[in-house]
């Protein structure tokens, strides 16, 4: 298998926790390809249609895209039980949360890096942030005993929402009235999988 990838993804980051998490990690080629918005690489686009990553090109069958669809595919192939069927609305709604944070925190870097300055609107950024803001919210007061209980794919996204913000918008202090979450952060940061994929860049 080969994956294309292009810098400190945290999609394409989810993918490489959950190959470390499943033992996978050595089977499948990294490909760097260049994602911009609006010029994407031809290689990944004659892989991925809409040219983003990560997409997870496979021998004698369609090449996979979009984190979720990968890492669920990854999942079932090592039986690693990451989309356990006993929470697995719970679970399934715990990544799209993450994912969610991870669309708008990536939105927000987009604005500001690929519009022109003098029409990068603050409003719309702000607009993001609200959603971030409110996803936060949802993990301290919902989410804490899902995120404290066995590795799951929600699990891994959450983690790898917050390196994001972390990585990119640490000025926003997202720790700031989320104890609970940034506890649970401090301690699944340090899983091994999480420190062999930190972002660079």
């Amino acid at each position: 298998m080969k994956l294309l990838k292009a810098g400190p993804s945290p999609f394409v980051r989810k993918v490489l926790v959950t190959l470390h998490e499943t033992g996978q990690i050595g089977d499948v080629e990294q490909i760097d390809v260049v994602a911009s918005p609006i010029s994407p690489d031809p290689t990944l686009t004659s892989a991925n249609p809409v040219g983003k990553i990560p997409a997870l090109i496979r021998d004698n069958a369609p090449t996979l895209y979009d984190s979720r669809v990968i890492c669920r595919y990854l999942d079932a192939k090592a039986g690693a039980n990451l989309y356990p069927e006993s929470r697995i609305w719970d679970t399934l709604t715990l990544e799209a949360t993450a994912d969610g944070i991870l669309e708008a925190a990536v939105l927000i870097i987009y604005e500001e890096r690929f519009r022109p300055s003098e029409k990068v609107s603050m409003e719309w950024i702000e607009g993001q942030w609200g959603k971030v803001a409110r996803a936060l919210d949802a993990l301290e007061t919902r989410w804490m005993s899902h995120l404290t209980g066995p590795l799951d794919m929600g699990q891994i996204a959450v983690g790898c929402a917050l390196g994001y913000l972390d990585f990119r918008h640490e000025v926003r202090g997202w720790r700031t009235g989320h104890d609970a979450l940034a506890q649970w952060y401090a301690r699944f940061a340090e899983r091994e999988s999480m420190k062999a994929t930190l972002p660079a860049g």
